[in-house]
């Protein structure tokens, strides 16, 4: 192998949304994730919600928690 054409490997830390730390190793030294094993609902069983981009909110001011009801149709 040629000599110093490959990034360094050495220890990095995990940083998940949900405040989990994992130590680790990678060719970067810090990394953060949004979703982790500790917060995933495959492993935990847990649903949670992750609404990143504000579409809740912006159906619940759109609609303001109306619920469709089905109209009889005239003929």
């Amino acid at each position: 192998m040629k000599k110093e054409i490959h990034p360094h490997y050495g220890p990095a830390t995990i940083r998940c949304a949900c405040g989990n730390v994992i130590e680790t190793k990678s060719t970067k030294p810090e990394i953060a994730v949004d979703i982790c094993s500790a917060c995933h609902p495959l492993f935990t069983g847990r649903q949670k919600l992750v609404d990143t981009a504000g579409r809740i909110d912006k159906f619940q001011k759109k609609f303001g928690g109306r619920v469709a009801a089905k109209t009889k149709r005239r003929r």
